[in-house]
């Protein structure tokens, strides 16, 4: 019996640890930057990535989220989802397939931001409904 109520004590202080880790981890949270010279129509330079599970470019504000090797986000209350390469020693993050035509890669510049008080991260949309 006290074993099993170790290992519950145990899992129960992990939990919140490993969902910590994998929202505001190293590897995607900061500011991101499009190379000058990439073409990304009329797509974001810069990209703002949280651990709170927001991510802003310009004014605009979104949910993200990552599963394996892909990285959704959410835009008009749908998920948007792309696959994606990490490279931390590169500081670079390549995204692919979604909506994107050709891939697009960034490369961390610096921490991310604080969001401003005032803007909400947006709702997920599987939750909402």
């Amino acid at each position: 019996m006290r074993a099993a109520a170790l290992v519950l004590v145990l899992l129960t202080a992990l939990t919140p640890a490993a969902v910590h880790a994998q929202k505001e981890g190293p590897e995607f949270t900061g500011t991101w930057r499009v190379d000058a010279t990439a073409d990304v129509k009329n797509g974001p330079r810069e990209v703002i990535i949280r651990g709170d599970s927001s991510a802003s470019w310009g004014k605009e504000t979104v949910r993200w989220r990552v599963k394996g090797d892909k990285m959704s986000i959410a835009l008009g209350g749908e998920w948007e989802t792309y696959k994606f390469k990490l490279k931390p020693k590169d500081a670079t993050l390549t995204l692919s397939g979604g909506d994107l035509q050709q891939p697009v890669t960034l490369k961390r510049v610096g921490p991310a931001t604080p969001r401003p008080t005032n803007v909400k991260v947006p709702e997920d949309p599987d939750k909402v409904g």
